[in-house]
């Protein structure tokens, strides 16, 4: 019988998820502390852990590292309920599993854990070459399989960047949509840096709240302030000698941006509550969807800051601008979504294809990927259908099909316009509304020779 343990400060959460795991066979161990789960972990032996990403007085990530250090061997699944997917994805990277988002369903958990126990499978995929996870067209990482380099000369452009800039220690800002995949593109730059054997170390901005942005930077010391129970390692600590991805650094208070400004000029630290400088050896990689040059224009964003992490800039293109790659994307995610799920999918149907094709995809690949993941696990048969897939997704083909002669074009041209009346030809707020970056819109305008 598999052994595994909770852990989990929401205690309503954690017995009823322990009961039901145990009623599917499971011996179901739990913790409503971080600290009481390290004592029990180090005193017994289980096969998983399934671990809340947020808990209080102790980092979730810090934690992952701890379990792995006792039992490198002990699976691990990662649950968060506050949509940090980055910080996730870097639990994984860290030696988790996999992560699953709350709200999820019982199903769904029981599918993560009995794909995560399967040594077989485990094997298979230890064992399996290389190469067999290429495609054409497709290159994979051996380091991170969630590296996907496509055909479009929008996806060519992107991977020389890339190689351009990674053997450097330039400061790089990427900026894009919302979705498109800049955490993934700033562990490429990182992978293919000469600093590829320390950490990479991912913080969304966008979820500190100013009040501990300091100590989540620059760590504490124990009794520092309520609730500072033990010395923490902060950002900048834990990244030292290798890369800090500093994503919706937009999103930080001018506060914190003077403190961040300070650390990246001295390249010293402190710890609050010490006097203690530690010095520190970091590459800033930084991204946002927001446009930072006009933050700086109405004075939310420190000049001196953005020329600091702005030596060099990287665009991510859009999944509309690399349509090309669009199968390749899909592909690539349905495989993940099988090894996620234990499932064998084999593919798309072609009216499925047809309705991909027609979708916007305005989560880009973000987007794109949560679609194929809810299909995979909707899916009984070998190919996923329509049946599948959110209606979102297939209305907008119904609705364009209901339109003669009605061209892509004319309907974005007619959204954009829309848009900016609606925003009073504000261009940063119309941008918004259609959620592309500024640049973007003003691209599109001048590819459509909007005389506005």
């Amino acid at each position: 019988m598999p052994k595994l343990l909770i852990i989990e400060d929401d205690a309503a959460f954690c017995q009823m998820l322990q009961k039901f795991l145990i009623r599917n066979g499971y011996e179901v161990d739990e913790s409503f502390t971080a600290q009481d789960a390290k004592t029990k972990f180090k005193a017994s032996t289980y096969d998983l852990v399934l671990t809340d990403l947020r808990l209080p007085n102790y980092d979730g990530l810090q934690l992952l590292s701890d379990i792995k250090e006792v039992n490198p061997k002990t699976q691990v699944i990662v649950m968060t309920g506050y949509a940090e997917v980055g910080s996730a994805v870097e639990a994984m990277k860290k030696g988790a599993y996999d992560y699953i988002s709350k709200p999820f369903t019982p199903e769904e958990i029981l599918m993560q854990i009995k794909s995560a126990l399967n040594q077989e499978t485990k094997r298979q995929l230890d064992s399996a070459p290389k190469d067999s996870h290429k495609s054409e067209n497709l290159v994979v990482d051996p380091q991170d399989d969630r590296v996907v380099i496509g055909i479009s000369e929008a996806s060519k452009k992107l991977h020389e960047y890339i190689k351009l800039v990674a053997p450097t220690d330039m400061s790089v800002l990427i900026t894009g949509e919302s979705g498109t995949g800049k955490e993934v593109t700033a562990r490429a730059i990182h992978d293919n840096s000469k600093r590829n054997e320390h950490n990479f170390v991912a913080v969304d901005c966008g979820a500190i709240p100013k009040e501990i942005a300091t100590s989540e930077f620059f760590g504490h010391v124990k009794g520092s302030f309520t609730g500072a129970v033990e010395d923490k390692k902060g950002h900048f600590e834990a990244a030292n000698g290798g890369t800090l991805f500093l994503d919706e650094i937009g999103n930080l208070s001018y506060e914190n941006q003077i403190q961040l400004l300070r650390a990246l000029q001295e390249r010293k630290i402190k710890r609050v509550g010490s006097n203690k400088e530690i010095e520190v050896d970091i590459r800033i990689v930084t991204a946002t969807n927001e446009d930072l040059t006009e933050a700086v224009e109405n004075g939310s964003f420190r000049e001196d800051l953005f020329h600091r992490i702005n030596e060099f800039s990287v665009e991510i293109p859009s999944l509309e601008e690399r349509f090309e790659d669009l199968p390749l994307f899909a592909d690539f995610f349905l495989k993940k979504a099988n090894r996620s799920l234990g499932k064998n999918v084999e593919g798309f149907s072609e009216e499925v294809k047809d309705i991909f094709k027609q979708y916007h995809w305005p989560g880009n690949l973000r987007e794109l990927q949560n679609v194929i993941k809810r299909a995979v696990l909707l899916t009984s048969g070998d190919m996923v259908e329509k049946a599948a897939l959110p209606k979102e997704v297939y209305k907008s083909k119904e609705s364009n099909a209901k339109v003669d002669n009605f061209s892509k074009a004319d309907y974005e041209k007619e959204q954009i316009v829309k848009a900016l009346k609606q925003s009073n030809f504000n261009k940063s707020k119309a941008a918004k509304l259609l959620q592309i970056t500024r640049k973007t819109l003003y691209n599109k305008i001048n590819h459509y020779n909007l005389d506005l």
